[in-house]
């Protein structure tokens, strides 16, 4: 089968690789489309928190890619029956196999297993979707996609499941003044669950004018660009002095970090979702003595794989505004180019292998 393989930082090639055959509890299926996430371009350009020290997170070689849309070809019939599933269905699995044996997994803290196999960074254990078949390792936690959702949309289910994990972590309450930091794919989703929660204000902050414009769109009550306003006077000054209840960081961007820890009050509530190509300094002295805030930490979308289903299916939320670029397979690195620069305005940029129906219409 055809299949991006990464050997390296940077080293990507696409390759004939042996099709997976499975085994007792896999299930085999046909990648109908694959995500590009913020996660895989840091990891493409060599980013410590996935290459180390101390230890290397991405073992080689591999098939990256964790967000995607299948098909079923062939199942374990006890995996097909457990989860509701039948060959030929359209299906998702979530993008960590637990080992169900660790204390975080016993106490059904799955996402947080203590082995942290995440599809598309351990080769040879659990490749990715950036290929035209994909297996699914025994363990995996499977849901079936109606067919009513377009493959282009079903992408978004796994960066939509962790947004919705997000704002669950923000604790949003009836009133709350919230602001979101970072506009990207999970950033625009987290607005628009965040908006289900009944804030009194919801505020959008993105570097990028396009990004800025479609948070108004998606529900965004006021959207700013950092790099032109002074967002943390400007949210100073709308709510008297005080700042924001919930800030929410998905740009994975130091600034951002920084940003919201000046913009939130005291006794805030701050969560940190985004993934950083190196570590982070602040003052922790103004999150302990000088606002004695709440920081959670968001990993993964754990429990929320149904609701983003429904949330997709009944257009809760509007998938068809974030994905907005296709690309073939084979020109995989013209997508990672498109989804890290923002050209042409992309927001999500989906991989469509060879065969597939979004595949004869991709660039």
């Amino acid at each position: 089968m055809l299949a991006v393989v990464c050997h390296g930082p940077e080293d990507y090639r696409l390759e004939k690789v042996p099709k997976p055959e499975p085994r007792k509890g896999e299930v085999l299926v046909k990648i109908l489309a694959a995500g590009i996430c913020a996660s895989d371009i840091k990891c493409y350009r060599g980013s410590p928190r996935y290459w180390g020290p101390p230890k290397p997170y991405v073992k080689t070689p591999v098939i990256p890619g964790h967000e995607f849309i299948s098909r079923v070809i062939d199942a374990d019939p006890e995996v097909a029956e457990k989860y509701g599933f039948k060959i030929g269905d359209k299906t998702i699995a979530e993008q960590i196999i637990p080992c169900r044996k660790c204390r975080f997994c016993l106490r059904g803290e799955y996402w947080m297993c203590e082995q942290q196999m995440v599809f598309g960074f351990h080769g040879g254990i659990d490749d990715g979707a950036w290929a035209e078949y994909m297996l699914y390792p025994k363990g995996s936690i499977i849901h079936k996609v109606p067919e009513q959702i377009p493959d282009k949309w079903a992408v978004l289910i796994e960066p939509l499941a962790c947004a919705i994990h997000a704002v669950e972590r923000a604790d949003i309450k009836l009133g709350d003044y919230v602001v979101i930091s970072g506009m990207g794919p999970l950033g625009l989703c987290m607005l628009q669950v965040a908006r289900l929660k009944g804030p009194s204000k919801l505020v959008a902050l993105d570097v990028r004018d396009s990004r800025v414009e479609k948070a108004l769109k998606l529900g965004a009550d006021e959207a700013l660009n950092p790099a032109k306003t002074d967002a943390v006077e400007h949210i100073k000054r709308e709510t008297g002095g005080y700042g924001c209840d919930v800030y929410i960081e998905a740009a994975g961007h130091p600034s951002s970090v920084i940003q919201g820890l000046h913009m939130i009050r005291r006794l805030g509530r701050f969560v940190e979702f985004g993934v950083f190509k190196d570590p982070v300094t602040v003052d922790w002295s103004d999150i302990g003595d000088g606002k004695e805030l709440t920081i959670y930490g968001s990993h993964l979308g754990p429990y929320c794989y149904p609701l983003a289903i429904e949330y997709i299916r009944t257009n809760k939320i509007n998938a068809e505004s974030i994905v907005t670029h296709v690309f073939k397979l084979e020109n995989f690195k013209t997508a990672m180019e498109y989804s890290e620069r923002s050209l042409e305005n992309a927001v999500k940029v989906i991989l469509a292998p060879p065969g597939t129906e979004l595949w004869s219409n991709a660039v």
